[in-house]
């Protein structure tokens, strides 16, 4: 029953870190027709979230030292509440913005510490980081979805749909407002008990470890990719010659692809190891679907090659930290690292699409960008691959 409580109240606060975000790129002509907003302006609902995810993600090890794991988490559930409630009545691109960075600041903090959570009340942390990862993308996947079809039903309301999205993170509250007490210590067994304590080791940030810093350049890349294509695959795909609701549908399919993803590749890895073929086949992936971009080929083609390799490097870069760390302290310290420097890089991804449509006009010269940062991240996953997965310490926190 506890591991059912746990894992539910993971499962939920996950499914709060996207939909924000999601759910704005299908609406995002709309949005800009309706506030008159440029494309540039536009992209930052989406890159300036992802830029407070990098900015405040730092801060949650402290936060969390100060109020406690549970209550922290709560805390940012309600932000990201209140801010997308607060959408209905946005009637200004800058108010709409006001949201995005409200929103942003709680799912920064939330991440981290989803990390941490893991490793402290889990078994086996891997297996659960394919649950994790899966939620978020499940989160992504209905916000992408369900945009449109909400804006329907809504007497045509796009403030409406955005907003809605406010009930998931209320409805997480119930599982997190109270903290969640520690696994004691069974009578009998050798499994030591959870540390409780105010006084447990607190790490950090590992600013010298030249390893978190590959981490953390992995992590960047990785999520470039993803939010540019979250942000500007169905407008790409609209400017094909599909219909919105076609180029929505697209977007959906890219999202629907990660999910079986998300949750086999944390097991492939555990399995078979060598996270580095994994990681560079993933990306290949990635690489090949942008091709396929520049190739005018079918939509329908192009999302299930990129939300394959998107599906696939997410969970693995969620993994890494939690996996090389010794504690919950330590990978929530790490993860803060990697997503704090992550964040802050993917949020240029957007904004770069952008402004080169701007630009240019078109988004050829992003998609040839975009090419050659997958080509980079290539490089990189071939020294992080270069070390094993280390094996969890037998005195590993339950």
């Amino acid at each position: 029953m506890r591991f059912l409580f746990l894992l539910t109240a993971l499962f939920l606060a996950s499914l709060n870190l996207r939909p924000a975000i999601s759910s704005v790129s299908p609406l995002l002509e709309t949005i800009r027709e309706s506030l008159g907003m440029s494309g540039a302006l536009a992209s930052l609902l989406t890159s300036l979230p992802v830029l407070c995810m990098g900015f405040f993600a730092p801060a949650a090890v402290k936060l969390s030292s100060r109020f406690g794991l549970e209550r922290t988490v709560a805390c940012c559930l309600l932000l990201i509440g209140g801010a997308t409630a607060a959408r209905f009545a946005a009637s200004t691109g800058w108010m709409l913005l006001l949201t995005a960075l409200v929103a942003g600041i709680g799912i920064a903090i939330t991440g981290p510490l989803l990390s941490g959570f893991v490793k402290r009340h889990f078994d086996n942390p891997t297996a659960i980081v394919g649950v994790y990862s899966m939620s978020l993308v499940i989160g992504a996947g209905l916000g992408a979805a369900l945009a449109v079809p909400l804006q329907s039903a809504l007497n045509d309301s796009w403030q409406a749909s955005a907003a809605s999205w406010s009930v998931l993170a209320f409805a997480a509250l119930l599982f997190w407002w109270r903290p969640i007490k520690p696994k004691q210590r069974v009578a009998g067994s050798d499994e030591p008990a959870v540390q409780t304590t105010p006084q447990a080791k607190r790490a950090g940030l590992p600013l010298r470890s030249k390893r978190a810093w590959l981490l953390t350049g992995f992590f960047g890349l990785m999520a470039v990719i993803f939010y540019s294509m979250t942000a500007w695959l169905a407008p790409i795909v609209e400017e094909m010659g599909a219909s919105r609701q076609t180029a929505g549908s697209v977007l959906t399919l890219f999202t629907v692809v990660q999910i079986p993803m998300s949750l086999l590749m944390p097991l492939l890895i555990s399995r078979y190891q060598r996270r580095g073929v994994w990681l560079v086949a993933c990306s290949l992936l990635e690489l090949i679907g942008l091709l396929l971009l520049l190739l005018h080929a079918s939509p329908w083609l192009i999302a299930i090659v990129l939300g394959l390799g998107a599906g696939g490097l997410f969970p693995i870069a969620l993994m890494l930290p939690i996996d090389e760390a010794a504690d919950a302290e330590e990978a929530s310290s790490l993860s803060a690292m990697t997503q704090s420097g992550g964040y802050m890089i993917a949020s240029l991804g957007p904004l770069f699409v952008g402004v080169m449509h701007d630009r240019f006009g078109g988004y050829t010269s992003a998609i040839y960008g975009l090419a050659i940062l997958v080509i980079v991240m290539i490089v990189i996953q071939l020294r992080i691959g270069s070390k094993q997965p280390e094996k969890h310490r037998s005195t590993q926190q339950a």
